[in-house]
């Protein structure tokens, strides 16, 4: 193991369900990791509501370190409002929206965060394009954005580029989300196209990132603390899990990443499912969905050269 790839990620589980579908992502980053030929060495530093109950504080001065230290940080709460203090000491260029549904089908919307970083953005979005299919849709942009698309287009042969306007766009989506691959929007339309891409699809998964030009990204679910279910074991971790799959992807280490998001999609596609998914019955606890997308990496693993390995 001593040769192998180290990266060190900041776990920020906070309240609510956050330590109990934390622990599933930590189970998941174990075990994808030695499929794959890395290592994740996590901390847990306090963080929210969880740190206010231990020192008064909800962002303490070792959890602002450990954070700004780690090569990545997974955050379990999207809308803890001590995360904008965590945020704000980083170099966050760009939002990442993934939405993941059956069969594997998945699209990816990137925004810029603030106009300095509209280059940025519309690179990386041609460039985690060219390891997709190679598409990019670029959604109601003025012709300031035109014209840096075009510029960026115009260094990445081989990516079929188009432009539409923001209503097209919508519908577009709305009707067939599998013909699209990777989206590039200025802010403000980005959450649109992604409750376009979710509505009525079943099963679905969404997660979102904040890319960082330096320093840590940051990887969280679309869901909150949900302190009503907390602690009877029965929250769905899927978007949990496709947050690491995006946060290995930030790290490089992609094969990772599509491993793990395949299997969140397979399990949640082949009857696995929490109480928030059923329309009838008990529904799985958290571990036994988590414990469902374990069985299933092996099968889903995208590197060949790692299939002994996966069942070693």
């Amino acid at each position: 193991m001593s040769g192998r790839r180290t990266y060190v990620v900041a776990c920020l589980s906070g309240h609510g369900i956050g330590p109990e579908v934390m622990a599933e992502a930590s189970r998941a980053l174990a075990r994808v990791s030695r499929l794959h030929g890395f290592r994740v060495e996590e901390t847990h530093p306090a963080f929210g509501g969880e740190a206010v109950t231990q020192s008064g504080h909800a962002l303490p001065a070792a959890t602002r370190e450990a954070t700004r230290a780690a090569d990545a940080i997974l955050v379990a709460a999207a809308r803890e409002p001590a995360l904008a203090g965590v945020e704000s000491e980083l170099d966050l260029h760009a939002r990442v929206d993934r939405v993941a549904f059956a069969p594997r089908g998945e699209i990816s919307v990137f925004s810029p965060l603030g106009e300095s970083a509209v280059e940025w953005t519309v690179e990386h979005a041609f460039t985690a394009a060219r390891s997709r299919r190679a598409q990019v849709c670029s959604v109601g942009g003025d012709n300031r954005w035109n014209s840096v698309l075009r510029a960026v287009a115009a260094r990445h042969d081989g990516v079929v580029v188009e432009e539409l306007p923001v209503g097209a766009a919508l519908q577009r989506v709305a009707l067939d989300p599998e013909r699209f691959d990777v989206f590039v929007t200025p802010e403000p339309f980005a959450e649109a196209l992604v409750g376009v891409a979710v509505h009525g699809r079943r099963p679905r998964v969404v997660a979102s990132g904040r890319l960082a030009g330096t320093g840590p990204g940051v990887f969280a679910p679309a869901h909150g603390a949900v302190l009503e279910i907390a602690g009877q074991g029965v929250a769905n971790p899927a978007s949990m899990l496709l947050a690491t799959a995006l946060l290995l992807e930030g790290l490089g280490e992609r094969s990772a990443a599509e491993t793990l998001a395949g299997a969140v999609i397979e399990a949640c596609s082949h009857g696995l499912q929490t109480p928030d998914m059923v329309t009838a019955g008990v529904g799985a606890t958290t571990r036994e969905f988590a414990n469902g997308v374990l069985e299933k990496l092996p099968a889903a693993l995208t590197n060949a050269e790692f299939y002994r390995e996966a069942f070693a």
